[in-house]
């Protein structure tokens, strides 16, 4: 499945939280990658990223807890 995140609504983004939490999800597994992700979508820019099914359900509740909006793609 593909996710599009859009923005982060939390008024203290916590960076590190985020970037922990792309890699988890993420089908690419990369700390220096979702970092990169990460300050990519805290500047305000979206950003697509590949879930595993099988933690679909789980990645989106996560991302739900860091007020990260997002929108299924695929």
């Amino acid at each position: 499945m593909k996710l599009n995140l859009l923005s982060c609504d939390a008024q203290r983004p916590d960076k590190r939280a985020i970037a922990k939490c792309i890699t988890e999800i993420s089908s690419y597994g990369n700390t220096s990658l979702s970092q990169e992700l990460t300050d990519i979508l805290l500047e305000g820019d979206a950003v697509e990223i590949e879930v595993n099914n099988k933690n679909s359900g789980s990645a989106l509740r996560a991302l739900r807890k860091l007020d990260i909006d997002y929108e299924i793609l695929d």
